[in-house]
């Protein structure tokens, strides 16, 4: 290997010539900057401003991507949607993520009849229907998501339309990334696993460290390639089912709206105006593949078999 260079910069110079990574991380910048920044400009309308005298309008200077039957501007519903599925995707597997590091770490790092005991519970919920699981999860965690909503209205003073569209969130980041987390366990735990066993660790072990220092200070940083590469993955995994979840009525409730939603809607009025279904669908399938090509770029730049002796 050349003088100064480390596992990081050989990463970075492989992901800089995968042309299908970068043109990825450019296209999920783009969206991500339209969504989040876009409605702040006074060029995009409000959401919700309804006008029945121009339902179902063309494509305009005025409405760039036309109206929906109630006469909302169909650009800025599709850049508010993308607001809630893009924090649905990110929170929900920053959740996942959190939760299957910690236990697949303790698991992996205990080993013996701990390991044997954590996994087999992980091993019951891969059992059961994950679907079924999640939306059990948000029906519990429904009514403590209403009650937490109520408490910061009257802690806050704010009012309710600006409170209600992110706490009603909350069981559906929960249930997902609370149920999502099974996949990054098993990973964590076969990487931290295979990292024990080197020198460095035995090395911290005859001086002493303790077992928490040893497993968050040394194990851990020399598996965040993978955990890196799955959070990538699992982000576009968990925006579908949360499409699939809005789509069946069980996901995103009024009077929010998530590409999921604009997508349904579209479905039950596309012989009225297709462009309903065309541009969510076009949001939503532009950030998956985004998003996946991104992770199958990091993948190979992570990975150290792909590296040039």
């Amino acid at each position: 290997m050349e003088k100064g260079t480390s596992l990081w910069k050989d990463a970075w110079h492989r992901l800089a010539h995968n042309r299908a990574a970068i043109v990825s991380l450019f296209v999920l910048v783009f969206i991500l900057l339209l969504c989040f920044i876009g409605p702040l400009l006074p060029i995009v309308q409000s959401p919700t401003i309804i006008n029945i005298a121009n339902s179902s309008a063309a494509p305009s200077a005025e409405h760039w991507f036309g109206t929906d039957q109630l006469g909302r501007d169909l650009f800025s519903r599709v850049l508010y949607g993308g607001q809630v599925s893009l924090l649905v995707g990110i929170v929900a597997t920053a959740v996942a993520v959190f939760i299957g590091v910690i236990y697949g770490a303790i698991a992996g790092y205990a080993g013996g009849k701990i390991d044997d005991l954590l996994m087999r519970f992980v091993d019951i919920l891969f059992a059961l229907p994950f679907l079924v699981l999640v939306i059990l999860f948000a029906l519990v965690v429904d009514k403590p998501a209403s009650q937490f909503t109520e408490w910061v209205i009257d802690t806050t003073g704010f009012a309710r339309d600006r409170v209600a569209p992110i706490t009603t969130l909350i069981p559906l980041f929960i249930a997902i990334g609370a149920i999502g987390w099974l996949t990054i366990a098993r990973i964590v735990r076969a990487q931290v696993m295979a990292v024990k066993k080197q020198e460095f660790v035995e090395a911290a072990v005859s001086l002493g460290l303790g077992r928490g220092r040893i497993l968050f200070r040394h194990i851990l940083p020399n598996v965040i390639g993978p955990i890196i590469i799955y959070t990538t993955l699992a982000v576009p995994g968990i925006m579908l089912l949360e499409s699939v979840l809005s789509f069946l009525g069980l996901g995103v409730k009024p009077p929010n709206s998530s590409w999921g939603i604009l997508i349904k809607e579209g479905a039950d009025r596309m012989e009225i105006n297709w462009l309903l279904l065309f541009f969510p669908s076009l949001f939503f399938a532009s950030t998956l593949f985004a998003l996946n090509f991104l992770g199958d770029g990091l993948r190979d730049a992570l990975d150290p078999k792909s590296a040039k002796d």
